[in-house]
């Protein structure tokens, strides 16, 4: 038997929402947790009572349903949504929770329209200059976090695929940057490239590992 599947409702969404915030944005981010890539976040308006059959945290959909979403939100007149994204330097720089949070400002302030109110996957709030309220697990309760969560991790993904030809070996089209033994084994092999996050903990034990080898070890692999 087939599960039919339903979009999310609005009913929570909406008892957040003011009487004087019309235009209410959802954020989310991607790639927080990666060892390699930019981490990526997108803010997205959705009509009150949008519905899409696969309307959802993206991390509950398979990807042919997440390309199917974004390509509705994307093409649709009445939605409207930005990408903004910090980069590997920025993540060094200033750390992974300060560029995911620069990442969803830049989100914002990509969109078309400045909203009143922005619903924020998690419990960060990003410094925004309208109202910020978080939710967590937000992209599983929220509609308007759910589309930023899809429309994000479709714009990561692909961005990580071209990556993937510049930068082969890794598997990058695979695991898109995260942590994984194929990953950890790539990077064994042939130690981090440009885009990778050296100030993590994996990146770094991993370095040194392949730093510390002497060719007896490495006619072990």
């Amino acid at each position: 038997m087939v599960r039919r599947r339903y979009s999310l409702r609005w009913k929570f969404e909406r008892s957040l929402r003011s009487p004087e915030a019309s235009l209410v944005a959802g954020i989310d981010e991607v790639g927080r947790g990666c060892w390699a890539g930019p981490v990526m976040a997108a803010a997205v308006i959705l009509p009150d009572g949008f519905k899409h059959r696969h309307l959802n945290d993206s991390k509950l959909l398979i990807a042919e349903h997440r390309e199917e979403l974004n390509h509705f939100l994307c093409a649709h007149p009445e939605v409207r949504w930005s990408i903004g994204f910090a980069s590997v330097e920025e993540i060094e720089l200033h750390n992974i929770l300060r560029a995911s949070l620069l990442a969803m400002r830049r989100a914002v302030e990509g969109l078309p329209f400045q909203p009143h109110l922005c619903l924020i996957d998690g419990n960060q709030k990003a410094g925004l200059t309208c109202m910020e309220v978080t939710v967590i697990d937000g992209d599983a309760r929220c509609p308007s976090i759910a589309a930023a969560s899809v429309i994000a991790k479709v714009a990561r993904d692909r961005l990580m695929k071209e990556l993937a030809v510049l930068y082969p070996g890794y598997g990058l089209e695979n695991h898109k940057g995260y942590g994984t033994p194929e990953h950890a084994r790539a990077l064994t092999l042939h130690g981090p490239c440009a885009i990778h996050r050296r100030s993590f903990k994996p990146i770094r034990e991993l370095t040194r590992a392949k730093a510390g080898d002497g060719p007896e070890d490495r006619e072990l692999w």
